[in-house]
C-alpha cells in the first residue's frame, strides 16, 4: 500500500507544534507580583526565542487591582515553563502544559515573594537561585 506525500503532510500538520518563547507569545503569571498575563517582547542576550531559564522583556496585558505592577508596564522576566520539551542530561526531557514566567526587577530579582506550580531544576544552572527558593514545588 502506498501513502501519498499528502497524506503524510496532512498528518504532520494536524499535531500541535511545539516552538519556544518567541515575540507577542502569550505567558502566564506565576507569581504574586499582581501581573496575570503578560505578551513577550523581545528575547534577551540577541536570542531569536527563549526557553527554559531564559530572561525575556514583557509587556503586562492583564494585572489585578491594587497588584504591584500595572497594565501597559514593561518589566523582564524568566521563563519558568515552556510547552516546548526540554532535553536533560540523563536522557530525560521534561515539559510543561503552559507558558509561564516569574516577572524580575532590573536586579535581576523577583518582583513578587511566592511563586506558585512547579519550576524546573535547570534555573539552577542559569543563576536564579532566589526564584528556586520561592517555588512551592521544583520539577
Amino acid at each position: 500500500m502506498r501513502v501519498s506525500n499528502e497524506v503524510i503532510s496532512n498528518v504532520l500538520y494536524t499535531q500541535q507544534q511545539r516552538t519556544f518563547i518567541q515575540m507577542r507569545t502569550k505567558l502566564k503569571v506565576v507569581d504574586n507580583s499582581g501581573a496575570k498575563k503578560v505578551m513577550c517582547i523581545q528575547a534577551l542576550k540577541g536570542k531569536k526565542g527563549a526557553r527554559l531559564g531564559d530572561t525575556i522583556v514583557c509587556s503586562v496585558k492583564e494585572a489585578q487591582a491594587g497588584g504591584k505592577v500595572k497594565k501597559g508596564e514593561v518589566h523582564y522576566g524568566v521563563v519558568v515553563r515552556a510547552a516546548m520539551p526540554k532535553g536533560r542530561c540523563d536522557g530525560s526531557e521534561v515539559k510543561f502544559d503552559d507558558n509561564a514566567v516569574v516577572l524580575i526587577n532590573k536586579h535581576g530579582e523577583p518582583i513578587g515573594t511566592r511563586v506558585s506550580g512547579p519550576v524546573p531544576h535547570e534555573l539552577r544552572r542559569k543563576k536564579h537561585l532566589k526564584i528556586l527558593s520561592l517555588a512551592e514545588h521544583i520539577a
